[in-house]
């Protein structure tokens, strides 16, 4: 027998599989990779030695300096970051007022709670905090067409600084290629509109817009502009292991120290697939696994190596719910999801609606295979985003073999599904 562990909310799950049964386990190298230095250590040292400019001389003379974050839904250690960040800021520029501005992209707003499980009570009490909100329309500002051809809205607040910085961390993206760098803009402080434009459903169905990939990829190149157009000046990125400890950390220019991040992510996330009739997949847990809305990343890396007319049995605690009333609704009122799809495919650029994206990769996976949600949401719910709930993995893969009408399925897992990059 061979023990797998999965993530779910903030705790694991192990199971015992039948090793003849089992005929793979897809994991990255990153939690094998042993860093030189502590996390904080990491961080200072990427700062110390950027891609570019340091950022203690871009903050020479400045006034009004804004740092993008990440939001509640992201596991960036800002505890350890933002505190290094300030620091390195305030020894430029001591007098300059810094806004930290949350890049919430089109999420809800996090909340003060969310806020000081993030950052630290010190941080929210004492620091000018700004949660964007795509559909502030007072607060957006127009900034030029992307390359796409959609209009570029951002936060005011980034606009009209005279530096602007961003923290985050870097990932394999199921459509953005990776995350981090110029995501920070694009979705990150850009108004609805922009976000929907950039993420239409051509690009969406661009075989290019996967895990993993950057050249040639609309969505990217959209994002990049972006950020280059805002001005962002400096990042901190880091790359972090399956228990949300920095491993890695780069820091500098927006594209190269993006690139150095990115790079050695592909060094270590890239993963063969291994056809089978089941997968069993993940969303890292906790913060990615809240809701079923962010589940679907996890399930594309199960799509990318199950047999087609398989089963993906995706583990996502969904504690937080469905995770939008849209991608609930675009499932829930339309039994046939190749006429949602159709619908999608149709619509323009400037014509996508909200969470359509989100809805579209969902579709394309159910085309693939059939998908078995282990959550806490109701079993209704469950039922209506067209998945089929389960509770437990032995229920869920009684549930999966009775679909495939074979009693010795081959079985493969991927222990967190948005650390990999599955490579046909």
């Amino acid at each position: 027998m061979k023990i797998v562990s999965f993530p779910y909310g903030k705790e694991k799950i192990e199971y015992s599989f039948d090793e003849n049964q089992l005929v793979g386990v897809l994991e990255s190298s990153i939690n094998e990779y042993t860093p030189p230095k502590g996390q904080a250590e990491l961080v200072k040292d990427a700062i110390e030695n950027p891609v570019g400019k340091n950022l203690c001389d871009l903050a020479r003379g400045k006034k009004n300096i804004v740092i993008i974050a990440s939001d509640h839904t992201r596991p960036v250690p800002s505890k350890i970051i933002m505190p290094l960040m300030l620091e390195e800021i305030r020894r430029g520029a001591p007098c300059a007022k810094i806004t930290i501005l949350i890049a919430t992209g089109c999420h809800r707003g996090t909340t003060k709670n969310e806020l000081i499980a993030k950052f630290g009570k010190d941080i929210v009490e004492n620091e000018e905090i700004y949660i964007h909100d795509c559909d502030e329309r007072d607060m957006l500002v127009n900034i030029g067409t992307l390359p796409s051809g959609g209009e570029c809205e951002i936060n005011r607040l980034a606009y009209e600084a005279d530096l602007l910085v961003s923290e985050g961390f870097i990932e394999p993206h199921f459509f953005a290629g990776f995350s981090g760098g110029r995501k920070s803009v694009l979705p990150g402080v850009c108004g609805r509109k922009t976000v929907l434009a950039n993420h239409c459903s051509e690009f969406i169905a661009n075989p290019n817009c996967r895990t993993g990939i950057l050249e040639n990829n609309p969505m990217h190149e959209d994002m990049l502009w972006a950020s280059k157009k805002a001005k962002l000046q400096f990042i901190v990125n880091v790359v972090l292991n399956a228990d949300k400890e920095i491993i890695f950390a780069t820091a500098g220019e927006c594209e190269g120290a993006h690139k150095k991040g990115t790079d050695f992510i592909s060094s270590l996330c890239g993963v063969k697939a291994c056809e089978a009739d089941i997968v069993i997949t993940t969303n890292g847990g906790y913060p990615l696994d809240q809701n079923a809305y962010q589940a679907v990343k996890g399930m594309t890396a199960g799509e990318a190596t199950v047999k087609k007319n398989g089963v993906i049995i995706m583990l996502a605690d969904s504690s937080d719910g469905i995770g939008g009333d849209h991608f609930y609704h675009q499932l829930a009122n339309e039994k046939d999801i190749n006429k949602t799809m159709d619908i999608f495919l149709k619509r323009e650029r400037w014509e996508t609606v909200p969470d359509q994206w989100q809805t579209q990769v969902l579709l394309r996976v159910l085309m693939h295979a059939s998908v078995i949600y282990i959550s806490t949401l109701d079993d209704k719910v469950v039922e209506s985003l067209h998945l089929i709930p389960a509770h437990s993995i032995d229920e869920a893969l009684n549930k999966a073999k009775k679909i495939l009408g074979n009693s010795s399925p081959k079985i493969v897992a991927i222990p967190d599904g948005v650390s990999v990059i599955v490579e046909k």
